[in-house]
Parts: C-alpha cells; structure tokens; sequence
C-alpha cells in the first residue's frame, strides 16, 4: 500500500493512509483540508489499480473497498462534515469488544509524536485505601464523555477533552458503609432500546453504563447525570454475591474486569479467593440490561454429566473456589460467542485434593453468548500448582494464511506462550505439543506429567535460569544472588514446588500478564509487553486441622521475587520487553526492552528493561502506547520497527492500559493513562492518583498542564529509604475495665514479653488475662483499690474484657514473632508506650506506613507478606 503526506495548515501532514480501513473512519474538519487530501484518495485509488500486491483480494472485497472510496470522495466534494464516528471514541475496554486495542485515529504518528504533552490531568477525590489497590482503569469515550470507576467504589465522567468532572458516583455514601479498595479495570457501555429507559422516561432510546462496586454490586448508571437506573434490580444494582458467594459470607467475592456487552445481556465474570481452597465459586453469569434478571449461568467446574468433569478425581471439584475468569472477557459480535480467559484453582500451588487435569482451570473456553452454552476449550496448564492463571483478554483477529482469511483468537499468558486458535472450532493455528515435565515428590500431590509447549510463536518470556543467568549488572547484585539463589540453580518452567527452596521462571507476575496485547490489523502484529521477573518458595506443612496441609512461602513472605535487596532481577537483563509478533508467520519481527533503572543508567548501564504491570495500545499512526513499567514513564513506540520515539515521565506508573479518542469540539487527538502510587510492582505507597491526558501541541509551545507537571515532578521522592509521611494527631484512648499504666509498670522493671505473649503460631501478641495479671498482683499493691476490684473479680470467675486499641482489618495478616526476630522494637510500631500512663494509638497502621516503615529498613514489600493473595 502506498502512503502520502502533504503539508497541512499548521505545518503537520495530512494523515498517510496505509490502508483503506484507515480512509473510512476519518473525518477531515474544513472544506481546505477536504480538497487537499483529495490527492491522497487519488492516489490509493491509483494504487489499488495499479498495484498486485495489494492485501485485498479480487472481486467483492476490492469492490467493497472501492465502494468506501467513493462514498468517502463524495463526503469530500459534498462538504460534509460527519459527527465523530464510535471507532474514533471508545466504547469498548479495548476499543472493540474482541480485545484489540487498536485505534483508527492517525492525527498522531511517528512525524509528531514528539509534540505530545500533558493536556490536562484529572485528580481521582481521595478514598481511604486508594492506594492499597492499583489504579488500574482504562475508561470509556463515548459522545464527549469519559467513564471510568475507581478502586474504592466511585464511578465518575469526565469532560472528554478538559477534564472536568461531570459527576461522581458514590455507591457507599447512603449506609455510609466502609469499603475494601479492589481493582477495577473499566466499565461497560450499552445502548439499545428499552421497554422503561434509564432515567424513567417512556420506552424508546436507551443508554447505560454498568460497573461493579468492591462489594459487588453490578450497578447500572445513566451516563447523562451517574443515577442508578430504575427498574434494574433493586434500586438499580443487583448483588453478586447472592447465589454465588451466599453460603461464603466472609470470603472474598469482587469483580476486577469490566463487565461486557452482548445484545442485551451484561455479562461479568469474578475475583475469588486463591486460599483456602473451598469457597465461591468462579461461573460467569449474563443479566438481562434492563431488568438484571439472571439468564444464564456457566459453571466452570464442570458437574457430574457435564463435559470435563472427568478430569477431576472423586469430590475434588466440590466447592472448590479458583477457575474464575478475573482477567477481562471478549464478544465476537459477529459469531455471538465468548472467549473466557479462566484462571488457576484453589489453593494454588498445592492440589493433593484436586488430582487430574482440573478443567476448565487454566483455560481458553468459547461459549455460545446468548445461552452460556460451551462450543469449545483448550487448557494451557494441567493440574495447576504454579499460579499460572490464563489473566489476560483474549484478542480476535483475522488472519492470513496465502488467499484465505482466518478467524483467529489469541491468547497470551503468564508463562510467556503465545496460543493462537481457529476462533470457531478450537483448532491451533500453529502446533502444540505435550512434552513431559518433572513430576511432584511433594506427599500427596500428583502433578500431570506433560503440559503443552506451542512450536510458534517462539516464548516470548524467559523459561530457565542458570548460574551462567545470573545479573552482573553490579557486583553487589551478583554477590547478593548468588549467595541467596545460587544453590537452587538451574532452574526451568514447570519444576514443581518442594520441601526445598525453588525457583520458577516466568514467576507468577509473567510473562505476560492481564496487561494482555494489542493488535495492528494492517501489519498482523501483535503486541505484547511481557516481565522476566522469577519467584522463590517452598511448601511448608501445616498443623494438623488446618485448611490445607502444605502452604507456600518463604524466608522472605509469600510471593517473594528472584530479585536483590535492591529489587533488581538476579538474572541478566532484559528484565522487561515489549515484543511485536507477526501472528501471519508465527514468528518475532522484534523485541525490545522496555523500561530503565535510573540509578543503573546513572552508572551508564545500558537499557535493562523493568518489570511491568499494564498494556498496550496500536494506532493507524503507527504508534504502540504503553507506560505499565515500574519506572514512571509513559512510551510511544515505532509499530514496524519497535524503535522508542516518545517517552515523558508520569507522576507515578502507569498501571493500566491507555485509550484515544478524538475531541468533538477540538478535532485534537487525545490519548489518556491512569496513573497512580501502589501496585503489585511499584515502590511507591502514596500520592495522587490521576487521569494524565496528552495531545499535540505546536513545536516551542508549553502546555500549562505540562508545566504544572514539571514543577510537581520535582517535589516527588523516588526510590527506598524515604521517610514516612507525617502522621495525624492520635486518637483519644479507649475506655478500659481498670486503669492501666504501662509506664508505671516499665519503670519497675517489666519488660514487653513479660505480660505480651505471643500466640501459637506468632501471629499476634496475646493480652494478659486477669489470673495473668493476679500471679504478680497477689502479692504487689494488693492495698490498692483497683487490685482488690481485680481480685474479686478474679474470685467470682470472671475476666477484664480490654478493649484492644490497635485494630487491622480481616484481609491484612501481621506476625509479630517475624518482627521480633528482625529485632524491631515494640515502639516501631506502637509509639512510646514504656512512658504511657493511659494506651493510645500513636501510629497509623495503613498500608502507607507500613511499606514506607520496611523500605527505611530495606525489608521485603511483597504483597503476599500481609495479604493472602496473588496475582
């Protein structure tokens, strides 16, 4: 295909068209512009003709095109200037329902990428615990607005192109109930015909936006005013823990992905616990969008009867929790099928209780979108005990294999493997094959003894670490890994857990991740960013009645990184890459790595690449879009030939997948990330979290918001050792059974552990009792008035009921023994309480304080530390 460029108005070309998908969707603002790109449809038109080598076949496909070229020269001579089309907005979480994240919009491309600056930035209302979920949204454009839910609750629209708020909604503000922040990726939109419409009007036209709260209610929303819609379930939500989560009252039941649209069902899928093992389950389920009726439900454990229940062994799919889809769903429209990515089982890295295959567990499955009924499946891992979950969107392309055109799905996964499948029956599109792994010598599991290896494309994530791996990067790095790792290598994929410490490679973070990949239609390339970023552990027993025999971790917590104190990966780099795959051959047309360590290029390292959390998005400009890197930056990259041709610095990192759109009033091109402190990668605990917007701004001209943003810049701490944030003033003191002064009791010589004792399993520090306190007092101060209440009461069997001071929430776990034997004192956490003479709480226990606490003393930030959860 043949490109053109011209002068514009402002010195910019008038957009090369590449090819005729390119030429339909765009819409020229003035008459000038119109006649002047009349050269470029001249000459495609020419080119079709002319050319052979066109990617478009003879006969009706060419004289559809040729039909678009017609109807688009008229609007050129007619004048007309056509509203913004949806393929310029974003109505979808990847733009189309089948997950491409790929935008027609060329206003930006690789001549003016390097205009781009900060447009505006919107700041999210602050939430307790913003930051203990990462903001990890990619709103929707529809009409002039942008739509976009929060971590702890809130859904919010947007003034597309100034960024002003146009409302909040708060699901929480009536009961005034308290909220745990979960991740949410997105809303979905509809519109349609309604029998009663959103805001209570008469049947006719109908528009709805649906997200899920942390406490998962599925809410449908008027875009016009953020109102809950009458008439869908109660008060416009319907609650999904019912039917699914009601007998598992105090387990985790969220949604993480936006729901999706087909016709007129809303169709959301789960995040359920990963331990214990029984608990909710992971079916996806559809809702009728007017009233939130259930119309189907697909269990994916399969019952007795039903296909793939064979592959579990006796009761071993009974109430077990896991096999959920939490990473983001796609619609083929067109077919009327969906593509669930489904994840791990539970627990996840031990299934003495769960032998077999375990499907539809770590599987690709095709349904029928109107009935929830299973077309087919492929499962990627067998008998899961690695965390490998299928998290990321399944993406729907056409593919060219000579003269046909194939309907193709692609899935990307943690392991780094790339599958590509007929969309329709299943088939691979390239070969797969069972290649024998090791086998479990953990008592009582029975992993499966191959698992499947595609012969294209090649992995696009490191699969084995040797001694020969390890970083060299610094000297300090390397000494540090080999002293820590070096014993348990080599190490490779698919090596099952043990009594030992192991390491598995790609770790549970990727590979690839739900960041997932984008697709290039015009060049067949997909687009994914993937982490070389391993994990360590071994089974450790458990006592006897616990919910599972074996759990895993390590010296270091649950999922603890094979990286260094500095948390640079212990093999060599890349550590992070974005790779284009040419899904037409299989094969890699490159890789580059993606991201830096500033305080390695400092030292004139070169480009190591980062871990990365976040995805990608392609444009007709022939740009790849992507911050996602544990460095703060936010890139453009060349789609032919990976080459880095933008990168601006982010207040924060970028954890989540960016969109574009084009301004109605403006005409300007617009391209949005959300940006914030947290994560499951990031070093930073706190700070804004925003929606940055950028767009083109003339060469020598300085947006305010990017002003602003370079001041802001400067005021913003990087890297550990920070000191943590002011604290506020402390709570009063709590009323207490007697008076207590630890003061008083310090000063007589009582140590901490002489009244604090630690619990069985050194999780938490007991409070005395009263024959406790007795022991001592039988015989010290007994002429004091509340040692002798203590006493009677004592002798009438009864007990001090302490009112405890210091409370953490049921989801975060705090061992006291681990702190103990770092040597962390009692006043780290609890203040000077040895010269207290009533208890108060002194110091904040958030999220915040805690991982700023351990980066001042370079202790471990893993998430599993404190919470039982993966990834």
């Amino acid at each position: 295909m043949v490109a053109r460029n011209r002068p514009g108005s402002a010195g910019e070309p008038v957009p090369s068209f590449s090819s005729l998908a390119d030429v339909e969707p765009y819409h020229l603002s003035t008459n000038r512009e119109r006649l002047r790109a009349s050269a470029a449809f001249l000459a495609i038109l020419v080119a079709i003709i002319q050319e052979d080598r066109l990617a478009f076949r003879r006969g009706r496909a060419l004289s559809v095109s040729l039909s678009i070229l017609c109807g688009w020269a008229g609007g050129l001579a007619g004048g007309q200037n056509d509203p913004v089309s949806s393929s310029q907005q974003w109505h979808s979480y990847a733009h189309d329902p089948g997950g491409m994240r790929f935008s027609p919009l060329r206003q930006i491309d690789r001549t003016n990428v390097r205009q781009l600056q900060r447009a505006w930035t919107y700041e999210l209302p602050a939430n307790p615990g913003n930051e203990i979920a990462a903001f990890e949204s990619t709103p929707l454009m529809v009409e002039d607005a942008l739509y976009f839910a929060t971590q702890s609750g809130l859904a919010i629209a947007l003034e597309a192109e100034t960024g002003k708020q146009l409302w909040v909604f708060d699901p929480f503000r009536a009961s005034g109930a308290g909220r745990r922040p979960v991740v949410n990726r997105g809303v979905a939109y509809w519109e349609g015909t309604s029998p009663a419409a959103c805001g209570g009007q008469e049947s006719g036209a109908d528009r709805r936006i649906f997200y899920v709260t942390p406490d998962a209610r599925l809410f449908a929303l008027d875009p016009r005013t953020g109102s809950p819609c009458q008439g869908f379930g109660a008060g416009g939500a319907i609650d999904l823990r019912e039917g699914i989560a009601s007998q598992w009252p105090e387990s985790e039941y969220s949604v993480s992905s936006p729901p999706v649209i087909y016709k007129n069902l809303v169709i959301t899928g789960s995040q359920v616990q990963e331990f214990p093992s029984k608990g909710p389950s992971g079916a996806v389920r559809a809702f009728d969008v007017h009233s939130g009726k259930l119309v189907w439900r697909f269990d994916t454990l399969p019952k007795p009867g039903e296909a793939g229940h064979d592959s579990w062994e006796g009761d071993g799919w009974k109430d077990r929790s896991g096999v959920n889809a939490w990473g983001p769903i796609s619609v083929d429209v067109e077919n009327g099928m969906l593509f669930l990515p489904l994840g791990s089982p539970s627990y996840d890295f031990y299934g003495a209780d769960r032998k077999g295959q375990n499907l539809f567990a770590n599987s690709l499955v095709a349904l029928k979108a109107d009935t929830g009924k299973l077309v087919w499946h492929y499962q990627v891992v067998h008998h899961d005990i690695w965390d490998y979950d299928l998290p990321a969107q399944p993406v729907l392309t056409t593919l060219h294999r000579g003269e046909r055109e194939i309907a193709a799905v692609v899935e990307v996964t943690k392991t780094g493997f790339v599958y590509v499948f007929d969309r329709l029956t299943g088939e691979p599109l390239f070969p797969i094959e069972e290649r024998p792994v090791p086998r479990s010598e953990l008592p009582g599991e029975t992993t499966w003894p191959t698992q499947p290896f595609p012969l294209k494309p090649p992995p696009l994530a490191r699969t084995s670490v040797t001694r020969d791996d390890i970083t060299s990067v610094t000297a300090e790095s390397r000494q540090y890994c080999l002293q820590q790792f070096g014993s348990i290598l080599p190490a490779r994929i698919f090596d099952p857990w043990g009594l030992t410490l192991k390491l598995e490679m790609p770790g549970t973070l990727g590979g690839a991740n739900w960041s997932g990949a984008s697709f290039d239609p015009s060049s067949g390339y997909l687009f994914v960013n993937t982490s070389d970023l391993g994990v360590v552990g071994e089974m450790e027993p458990q006592p006897a009645g616990s919910p599972e025999s074996y759990l895993w971790g390590s010296k270091w917590g649950t999922f603890a990184r094979f990286w260094d104190n500095q948390h640079y990966p212990c093999q060599q780099p890349p550590w992070g890459t974005l790779n284009a795959v040419n899904l037409n051959t299989g094969e890699i047309a490159w890789k580059v790595p993606l991201g830096i360590v500033d305080a390695l290029a400092a030292k004139g390292i070169p480009q190591t690449g980062i871990y990365n959390l976040g995805g990608s998005m392609a444009t007709a400009g022939g740009l790849v879009f992507i911050a996602a890197t544990a460095d703060h930056r936010f890139r453009a990259f060349d789609a032919q030939t990976g080459k880095e041709l933008w990168v601006t610095k982010l207040e924060y990192n970028g954890h989540a997948a960016p969109l574009t759109y084009l301004g109605k009033k403006t005409n300007k091109q617009f391209v949005v990330v959300a940006v914030g402190a947290g994560g499951n990668i990031g070093d930073d605990a706190s700070g804004p979290i925003t929606l940055a917007a950028y767009a083109l701004f003339p060469k020598g001209e300085s947006s305010p918001a990017q002003a602003k943003l370079q001041a802001q810049l400067k005021k913003i701490p990087a890297g550990p050792g920070r000191e943590p944030p002011a604290i506020s003033p402390p709570p009063a003191a709590p009323a207490q059974p007697v008076p207590f002064s630890h003061q008083r009791h310090t000063t007589a010589g009582m140590s901490c552990d002489g009244c604090h004792q630690p619990s069985a399993n050194g999780k938490k520090m007991q409070i005395p009792n009263l024959p406790t306190c007795m022991s001592c007092h039988q015989s010290v101060s007994t002429a004091s008035p509340v040692i002798q209440k203590m006493a009677q009461l004592k002798k009438s069997g009864q007990d001090l009921a302490w009112t405890r001071v210091y409370q953490l929430p049921n989801f975060v776990f705090f061992n006291h023994q681990k702190h103990l034997d770092a040597k962390v004192g009692c006043e780290v956490c609890h203040g000077a309480v040895g010269e207290r003479d009533v208890m108060r709480q002194e110091i904040e226990t958030s999220m915040v304080t805690c991982i700023n606490c351990h980066k001042l003393r370079k202790a471990p930030v893993s998430c599993g530390l404190c919470h039982n959860i993966g990834f």
